[in-house]
């Protein structure tokens, strides 16, 4: 509750008239030696100081290998997934999960510095960097444990394919607004850019790389800062450029499978087809027998976005595009969403996969443009959503 000031002034006279000096007490002193804000001992300082210290992100650790180890114990621990060399386990107290990669940069000695810059990335869509502990050939990175699913587990269920918990408009929305602003934070915004060359790219932007929570559909980014530390960046100071290529295929830009540099339009491209997976809820390249030739059939989720839009066919008339939208889009939606909020947000995803890098949006526009249709679903989902105020009942009357 706030003070009430003429309230505090009544206390104050009677204070200057009583026998007894008192001191009077301020509510918030400032110290010039420290240039620090002194809260009150009241509860609710105590309880603003501890919100603040911990939201702060906390200073890197460079781990023991031997702790590593014996907190996986031996590595032989369950992974998180059979495809993924991750493990959660608890280190220093602390529920965390353990990422291996190979180390491909050839300056270990700056290590440090890197995970120094890198553990500053703050933003609540991005799952925070604890520290590293490197054993050649492998860096095992430490993250905070997010409690959630993969995306990719949501959309295609192996046990159950027919169902998701994605089923509302806003829900799949909410994710691609999630994952664009994180995004938009690593390029722009983190503390990774400036010391040591380190380039603002996170390089494995995926479906199975990003963690739904249980509630509120909210999304954040896994693995952020481990490309630049492995060194499958290139170092703008050394000129360093791995050759081996880092990716999942379906993924990837075309010019980084061409050799190209990795760099934030490539991950604008991964963010463009994990948008077209969260619209279709289909794998970004999948295999369709043909028994007529024997032969297995790549079917590539971009190509079949654009014949759903209508790519190069201007003429189309709106009522024929929205009609193969509507097609194209996860059939488990059951059609409950606007179909022109849709065919915007795949007209952005094929902005984002274009093959020339240069005629890629930035992040930042992107986020903007799916934060308003984010707005625009909530708008549409409390007009559109059923009435929950009346009962039906069926017995006899």
């Amino acid at each position: 509750m706030a003070n009430n000031p003429k309230r505090a002034s009544r206390s104050g006279s009677r204070s200057r008239s009583s026998t007894t000096p008192q001191t009077s007490t301020s509510t918030t002193t400032t110290t010039s030696n420290s240039n620090a804000t002194v809260l009150s001992s009241s509860s609710s300082g105590r309880a603003s100081v501890a919100s603040v210290r911990a939201s702060l992100p906390e200073t890197p650790i460079l781990y023991r290998y031997s702790e590593i180890s014996s907190a996986t114990n031996g590595f032989l621990s369950p992974r998180l997934s059979p495809s993924s060399s991750s493990w959660r386990c608890t280190l220093r107290g602390r529920d965390v999960v353990v990422v291996q990669r190979r180390f491909l940069s050839s300056d270990p000695s700056s290590l440090p510095s890197r995970l120094s810059a890198l553990s500053r990335a703050h933003h609540s869509a991005v799952i925070p960097l604890l520290g590293a502990s490197l054993a050649s050939p492998h860096l095992y990175l430490v993250y905070d444990y997010a409690p959630g699913t993969p995306l990719n587990l949501l959309l295609r269920n192996p046990h159950n394919p027919s169902f998701t918990p994605l089923s509302t408009w806003s829900s799949r929305v909410q994710i691609a607004a999630d994952v664009a602003q994180g995004l938009d934070y690593i390029h722009h915004h983190s503390a990774a850019s400036s010391p040591h060359g380190i380039r603002p790219v996170h390089n494995r932007i995926k479906s199975s790389s990003l963690i739904v929570s249980d509630s509120g559909f909210r999304t954040r980014i896994c693995h952020f800062g481990a490309a630049a530390l492995c060194g499958e960046i290139p170092d703008e100071s050394t000129g360093h450029s791995p050759q081996l290529i880092q990716g999942t295929t379906g993924y990837i830009a075309p010019e980084v499978v061409a050799g190209g540099r990795i760099s934030q339009s490539s991950d604008v491209f991964t963010f463009g087809v994990v948008l077209l997976e969260l619209l279709s809820g289909k794998k970004p390249l999948d295999y369709d027998y043909q028994k007529e030739t024997n032969v297995w059939e790549t079917i590539s989720l971009i190509e079949t976005a654009k014949v759903a839009i209508g790519a190069g066919d201007e003429e189309a008339e709106n009522v024929v595009r929205s009609g193969r939208v509507r097609r194209w889009m996860d059939g488990r939606l059951r059609d409950s969403f606007p179909v022109s909020s849709a065919e915007k947000l795949v007209r952005l995803a094929l902005r984002c996969v274009a093959e020339d890098p240069a005629a890629r949006p930035g992040m930042v526009w992107v986020a903007g443009k799916v934060s308003k249709v984010l707005l625009d679903a909530k708008e549409w989902e409390k007009r559109f959503q059923p009435p929950t105020d009346f009962s039906v009942s069926l017995a006899p009357r």
